[in-house]
Parts: structure tokens; C-alpha cells; sequence
């Protein structure tokens, strides 16, 4: 089990990390971070973005090292926070490093933390080929990887820096690839090859991040990475994001389905919301998030029996048993998201006029649907501590052979639109991720029914239960993008958004590009000043393409695939 107790709300208890003047992990709270965006060699800029993130609650600032040039200029962007004092020179400075492990090596030399990823860090960069191993060859692999990190630990002993092991789903490396397949296996143990090491130089400031852009992939991977950690006696604090999650709504109903699965489960020791927007409006997101899971910490005990395995639901017309879960609206009019039954004076009925046969039920009284036939439950929860208590009531249910279907019905009480989309989807994705519900229904007095029934539908879609529109994966942009993301995702979304169960991956680079973009039908990434390359699924299809015919190239790529609709 990835937590102690699935019910109810403990941190994992996680070591501590010195960043700087900075603890993480322990029982220090959970830290806030974003990553800068703009050229890692224009100093000005970087210190203004720096000040910004921190002014709006950022305690940790990233920024890009492409090559040693750049991490170089780390010392001057320190430099330039230091001479704004205050907060300023106490936050501490990350830096991102691919591919370069002597950007690493000279990062080490002038910020408080680096991040390499596993999958780039010696490994040869993706060509997406199988490669046999023998057990002394890959033994002989991961000598060399040791060989080549044990100087940049000794550079990190000597100056005080911590480490960050950030795995990507989408850059593991080739070798991963051939002996693991992309799974959450391969993503793990690309993590645990350089844990080890780790442990065994007695170097123990090492944070550790394991992201994906899919959120169930996000979510097992961590389960599964905790649980490798335990029988390893390792307890080494998480850094949480979900990769690419794109902008607006759908970016962030995404993160908090990711994020919030982990944090109610006390997994995550700093969190960082990835949005295709300025670098200082993930903050509040991020801020509202912790905020929310951590208000039930010491909430009231919840009891239940052991989790186990449970079988489907039974089916009650349209809902249960398998089937596509369902939305649930209130009497109200729609635009293209129109709820599957809607709640009227007769009842809840669908768009053929079939009534729903429900009966409504708190958690805390679920034994009186235990000899119920027939019927929806709409089960509601008031505890402070939403998921233990679905999850309580469900295994209860379940444990005594009672296979309803069962339709999550919440009532947010949250003060805007936004807030209610964040703590909804960080309740509600984890439940419908790992099976337990088959159905959603959202109320608030103040936000109109559209509204929730959208948010129903962005819950069910970042969950990957249920596809309704296009699906935008999306990277925050950083130093290394050399066009105008947040620009160019709006152009491509204006004209792609009709496109009901497409994938469009929008990327910066290559670093995760190709990778993250295995889940996409069409990517378009950038691939250096002015230029972009236009991806199906893996295989690029054409590249070096002028920035100002790139969309247009896309739509055509599109069309030639039989995959265009029009609007």
C-alpha cells in the first residue's frame, strides 16, 4: 500500500532536505515552487521573473541550464536576488539541466539545488530504439552512469547543493525503454538507479520528482515509486506536478486531479503547477491546493473496513457496470456540454425522458443502502476529509456484496469558480481514477449549472475516464523555448478545439516533446529559433517548418490523416 491509512488524512514522513536556508521534507510545510521562462543568460530578466514568483508566494525559483554558458549566468542571476535582499536572497535557485552533465557540474558551483533527469543525464538521447542487453552489459551501463555522477556529488557535497532526480515519462531513456517497456516499472527504476548511489555516497539533500502529462500514469508511478522507497529504506521527500497540463481550466482541474490524488494521500513534500501561462500565476493555484488538502489534517477519525479489490458495479440503465460515468445537471440550459440526466421537479431524466431511479445518501448512513435493488445512489460526503470518507462508504458497501452504482454528489461550498474546480477535481479525480465511482454531480448556489456540468466533464476527461473535447498537452514554456507558447497554444486551440477526443501536444523543445507527445495524436514542437517540427504520435513528419506556417501545417496534417471535422 502507497499509504498507511487510505482513509484518513497523515503526511508520509519523508526526510529531511537543506536547500539553501530552505528545509524540505520533515515537518517543514509544503513547499511552493514555479520555473522561470524567459533566456537563463538575460540576467535583468530572470532576477524580475524571480522577484515576481516570489512575490506572489514562490519559495523556490527554476530556471534552465541548456549548457555550461547558461549555468554559468546562475551566479549572476543569485547575484542579482541578492542584492534585492529580504525574501529575495533567501529563496533558493534551481537549476534545470539536460542532457549536459557539465552544465550540472557548474550548475553545482553557484545555486542551491540542481535537477538532472535520469533519463538524459548520461543516456544517449531518444531515438525510440530496442536495444538488447545482456545482464553484464546493462550491469556495465549503469557503472558508467555511477562513474559520471560521482563527480557531480562530490561538487554537490562540497558546496552545500541539494539534488532533485526528476524522471519524466516523457524523456526516459532508450535502455530504460528496452528492458522495462513505458511503464511505471521503467519510470521507477530510472529513478532508483541514481537513489542508490545516492545512499550509498551517504548524500542525503536529494529531492525526487517522477512526472507524466497522463495523470493515472503520474499518480501509479508515485504509488509505486513510495512503495519501492519503503522496502528500500529510503525516505527521501517528493516534489509533485503534473507535466504539461496545458492552461486555463482544463490546466488546472488537470493538476489538481494529479496533485490532489497524492496530497490527500500525504504524499508530497513541494508541489509546482505546470501552466502554459506566466510563471507567477501558477502560484496561487498551487497555493489554494496545499491549502485545501492540509485544512483536514487532525479531522475526525474515519473507520472502515480493509481496503481490498472491488468488482464493478452492477448496471442501472445507463450508469454503472462498466459503462461511460455519467454527469448529472441541474434543470438549466447547455451549450455543447449537455449533462446526461437533469435534475427536475419529476426526477432525474434524460434526453429520451427515461427517469433515473436514485436515492440520495450521506456517507456516514450508507448501511441503509445495503439491501437497496435497483437504484443510483447519490452519495454525498460532509466530512472534512472527502476521499477517505467515499472511500470508506464504498468499501463498506462493497464488503457486504452491495454492487450499486454509485454517483459522487457534491456540494462545493468554495468562495469563485476556481476554487471550486481545484478542490473538486483534487477530491473527485483519485475516486473515479481508481474505479469507485460511476457518475458525477456538482452543485454551488452561486455558479451556474453549465459551469459545474463543465467541470464535471474537465474532471472525468484529466481523469481519463471519459473523453468529451480536444485534449491539450501542453508544456509551461521555459528558457529553452525559442517561440511564443502561450500565443501560439491560444492560435492552435481557436482552431482545434472542435476536435472532440484529439490529443494536441504543444511543446517548447524536445526534451519531453517526442515522449509526452506518445500520448498525442499530433505534436508541435519546437525545434530552434523560428523553426518547429509537426510530430504524428512519435514519428516526426516534418521538420524545420517556418513558425508562421506552422499551425496552418498542423490543420493539413491533420486533414491528411482523416482526422479533420469541421467546426
Amino acid at each position: 500500500m502507497w499509504t498507511k491509512d487510505i482513509y484518513n488524512y497523515q503526511r508520509r514522513k519523508s526526510q529531511t532536505v537543506q536547500i539553501g536556508t530552505l528545509t524540505m521534507g520533515g515537518d517543514a510545510p509544503i513547499r511552493i515552487q514555479s520555473m522561470g521562462n524567459c533566456n537563463t543568460n538575460d540576467t535583468t530578466a530572470c532576477v524580475q521573473q524571480a522577484a515576481r514568483i516570489i512575490d506572489a508566494g514562490g519559495e523556490l525559483v527554476r530556471f534552465t541550464a541548456q549548457g555550461t554558458r547558461e549555468a554559468a549566468n546562475l551566479q549572476f542571476i543569485r547575484a542579482g536576488l541578492n542584492d534585492k535582499k529580504g525574501q529575495y536572497a533567501q529563496t533558493p535557485l534551481v537549476a534545470d539541466i539536460h542532457f549536459m552533465p557539465a552544465a550540472a557540474d557548474e550548475a553545482a558551483l553557484h545555486v542551491e539545488k540542481v535537477r538532472i533527469n535520469p533519463g538524459n543525464y548520461v543516456d544517449k538521447a531518444r531515438v525510440f530504439k530496442h536495444i538488447d542487453y545482456t545482464d553484464e552489459e546493462y550491469a556495465a551501463e549503469l557503472q558508467r552512469i555511477r562513474e559520471r555522477f560521482l563527480p557531480f556529488l562530490k561538487l554537490c557535497k562540497q558546496h552545500h547543493t541539494a539534488i532533485r532526480i526528476g524522471v519524466n515519462h516523457g524523456s526516459l531513456s532508450d535502455r530504460i525503454m528496452s528492458r522495462y517497456g513505458d511503464t511505471p516499472e521503467g519510470m521507477v527504476e530510472s529513478c532508483m538507479e541514481f537513489l542508490r548511489i545516492c545512499v550509498q555516497e551517504e548524500f542525503p539533500h536529494v529531492v525526487i520528482s517522477i512526472k507524466a502529462s497522463n495523470t493515472v500514469v503520474m499518480i501509479t508511478t508515485v504509488r509505486l515509486l513510495v512503495q519501492k522507497m519503503q522496502e528500500e529504506h529510503m525516505t527521501f521527500p517528493l516534489h509533485l506536478g503534473v507535466t504539461e497540463a496545458g492552461d486555463g481550466e482544463d490546466g488546472r482541474i488537470k493538476s489538481a486531479v494529479g496533485i490532489g490524488a497524492l496530497l490527500a494521500d500525504g504524499i508530497g513534500d513541494t508541489i509546482r503547477v505546470s501552466l502554459s501561462e506566466a510563471p507567477e500565476a501558477e502560484i496561487p493555484v498551487a497555493k489554494a491546493l496545499v491549502n485545501y488538502i492540509q485544512a483536514r489534517q487532525n479531522h475526525a477519525p474515519i473507520l472502515s473496513a480493509p481496503w481490498q479489490s472491488h468488482p464493478l458495479s452492477k448496471s442501472v440503465g445507463r450508469v454503472g457496470g462498466g459503462q461511460l460515468p455519467v454527469v448529472l445537471g441541474q434543470s438549466a440550459t447547455y451549450g455543447q456540454l449537455v449533462p446526461d440526466f437533469v435534475e427536475t421537479p419529476q426526477g432525474f431524466i434524460d434526453a429520451e425522458g427515461n427517469v433515473l431511479p436514485v436515492m440520495r445518501l450521506d456517507c456516514e448512513h450508507i448501511q441503509q443502502a445495503i439491501d437497496l435493488k435497483d437504484v443510483v445512489l447519490l452519495l454525498s460526503s460532509h466530512h472534512a476529509n472527502p476521499v477517505g470518507d467515499y472511500r470508506s462508504a464504498i468499501m463498506q458497501l462493497r464488503s457486504h456484496g452491495c454492487l450499486l452504482p454509485i454517483v459522487a454528489c457534491v456540494r462545493s461550498e468554495a468562495t469563485s469558480l476556481t476554487d471550486m474546480q481545484l478542490q473538486v477535481a483534487a477530491d473527485m479525480g483519485v475516486l473515479f481514477i481508481d474505479g469507485l465511482l460511476d457518475g458525477l454531480y456538482i452543485s454551488h448556489a452561486s455558479v451556474q449549472p453549465a459551469a459545474c456540468v463543465e467541470t464535471a466533464f474537465g474532471i472525468l476527461q484529466a481523469a481519463r475516464v471519459r473523453t468529451s473535447k480536444t485534449e491539450y498537452i501542453s508544456c509551461p514554456s521555459c528558457g529553452r523555448t525559442l517561440f511564443d507558447l502561450e500565443k501560439t497554444l491560444a492560435r492552435i486551440k481557436a482552431q482545434t478545439s472542435h476536435l472532440k477526443g484529439l490529443k494536441i501536444g504543444v511543446m517548447g523543445c524536445i526534451v519531453n516533446g517526442p515522449g509526452e507527445m506518445a500520448d498525442a495524436d499530433y505534436g508541435y514542437v519546437g525545434a530552434g529559433r523560428g523553426k518547429v517540427s509537426l510530430y504524428k504520435q512519435k514519428q516526426c513528419i516534418e521538420k524545420n517548418i517556418p513558425e508562421e506556417e506552422a499551425v496552418d501545417k498542423l490543420i493539413e496534417l491533420i486533414r491528411l490523416n482523416g482526422d479533420w471535422q469541421e467546426a
